[in-house]
């Protein structure tokens, strides 16, 4: 079910078993070369949900991207994840065609996009294979996700084990999907874009036999009536849903009847205490929080009930990872002690960057030992708190925002001298991204607008500054860096300056 109505599970199985046998296809006629990848450059749909299914059926990796790219963006997400096609929707279709030409890709298919130049029918390539079972016995192959670079060219890397099922066949990996922890619930719904990991657990729900509710975008009123009409039992959720469906008004948030929900996980960033205890008092114990990363997954699981002992807290960690809270000279830290938060993968795999060792290595502070970029502490329970920030990041409404990629766009405004992007308090996404900007002439300065339509001009507007400030000076050492900690602190309550 999406927005524009329901499928049956006839229809489903037709659907994936086409999806599947096309894409084995031109497996088999060497279009897809060795890495066997495409991406799915599209809004959320179920045909989104069916492509990311069907080519895993079909032993192909799927790159989900975003579909607030850019042309010039989405090109070097092809190029680099080294895909032999695109599949879009009619809302993408035109970026998807156009960066796919300048990555030399030849093949783009697109569903309900016929007047799209350059885009094959997505339906047309799936009438013309057969509605027989694919073959199990295919290798499965892991999505291939990116998430932004600090330098402004995003990161590529594999599912992580910790999120993919895995397994030496296609038979083996089904069995193993159904599994899934959501999967002894019922109904589940999708409310985030699926070009993110915890979306795309309902796609995988799917060959579990679960019913799956697409939402094409979030609205918050538009979810407690799905979750009503369909007696959704899970979903995955960041908190910044949470703030927009608290900000409702009292009636209207009475209207709805959530008593159907059993598991709903929420990820992406911290949530507020407040925001949290609100939630759990309007839907129960209902609330699991999952915190981790793209590149390994789920470090750190805690449960309601062992949230409102420890409010604040993201959890204890869960095999296979063990925390480790070091201080600057590399010595653990003593409960409660603030430090470098890390992780030590027992597997020894740690953190894998597609095509990039150096990234891989910088990601370590020692082998199968790495950090997320944050700093915390771990209470005597093994609880881990987090208070701080190392990385150059910011978090809004569950995406990771990297300044630098803000700032090497800024600079070469004709206008700008200097500029620091930096995150500030936000009541609805968590933190938003501000400009500081040194202007050329200080008696003159540019329009604010036009310094953040010059961004959307060479970025995703997802990435670009909400704000902009003009200041004298960004007070840079002799080196030449800049003190991000310090420029935050005026805009935070407190001394925390992340969200």
């Amino acid at each position: 079910m999406d927005d524009r109505g329901a499928r049956t599970w006839a229809e489903v199985e037709q659907t994936l078993h086409r999806a599947a046998n096309a894409f084995l296809d031109l497996g088999e006629c060497g279009e897809l070369g060795p890495d066997r990848r495409v991406t799915v450059f599209a809004e959320n749909s179920a045909e989104t949900a069916l492509a990311h299914l069907g080519a895993l059926l079909g032993g192909v990796s799927t790159v989900p991207a975003s579909f607030h790219l850019t042309v010039d963006e989405l090109a070097y997400v092809l190029e680099d994840s080294g895909s032999a096609a695109v599949v879009t929707g009619p809302e993408t279709a035109e970026i998807a065609v156009a960066a796919a030409h300048h990555a030399g890709i030849d093949r783009v298919l697109a569903w309900r996009a016929e007047a799209t130049a350059g885009a094959e029918s997505w339906e047309d390539f799936l009438a013309g294979a057969p509605d027989t079972a694919p073959p199990d016995d295919l290798a499965p192959r892991p999505h291939l996700l990116y998430t932004s670079g600090t330098t402004g060219r995003p990161k590529g890397t594999e599912l992580p084990p910790t999120m993919f099922a895995g397994g030496s066949t296609m038979r083996e990996h089904v069995a193993r999907l159904a599994e899934n922890p959501f999967a002894a619930f019922g109904t589940h719904l999708v409310v985030g874009p699926m070009y993110h990991t915890g979306p795309l657990t309902g796609m995988r729900l799917l060959v579990a036999g679960i019913p799956v509710v697409v939402l094409g975008r979030f609205d918050p009123e538009a979810t407690l009536a799905a979750i009503e009409h369909y007696g959704v039992e899970s979903s995955v959720m960041v908190p910044t849903h949470f703030a927009r469906m608290l900000a409702l008004p009292d009636e209207t948030r009475a209207r709805y009847d959530v008593s159907s929900l059993g598991l709903v996980v929420h990820t992406g960033s911290a949530c507020p205490v407040d925001v949290k205890r609100r939630m759990i008092d309007w839907w129960g114990p209902v609330l699991f929080e999952a915190y981790g990363a793209t590149e390994v997954g789920t470090t750190c699981m805690i449960t309601s009930r062992e949230w409102m002992a420890h409010p604040g807290s993201v959890g204890r960690a869960i095999p296979p990872f063990e925390v480790r809270v070091l201080d600057t000279e590399g010595n653990a830290c003593a409960p409660n002690v603030e430090g470098r938060l890390c992780f030590l993968d027992t597997t020894g795999r740690g953190v894998v960057y597609h095509n990039d060792p150096g990234k891989s290595a910088e990601a370590h502070v020692e082998p199968g030992v790495f950090t997320l970029g944050e700093i915390g502490y771990v209470d005597e329970d093994g609880y881990v708190f987090i208070t701080d920030r190392t990385s150059d990041m910011v978090v809004s409404g569950g995406v990771n925002l990297y300044p630098a990629e803000v700032e090497a766009v800024l600079v070469d405004h004709p206008e700008v001298a200097d500029v620091a992007v930096i995150g500030i308090p936000d009541a609805d996404m968590g933190e938003a991204l501000r400009a500081l900007v040194v202007p050329v002439d200080t008696t003159h300065p540019p329009h604010a607008d036009e310094l953040i339509e010059f961004c959307r001009d060479h970025i995703a507007h997802h990435k670009c500054p909400r704000s902009v400030e003009f200041v004298s000076t960004l007070d840079r050492s002799a080196m030449g860096k800049v003190n991000k900690r310090a420029l935050r602190a005026p805009y935070w309550p407190t001394e925390r300056t992340i969200g």
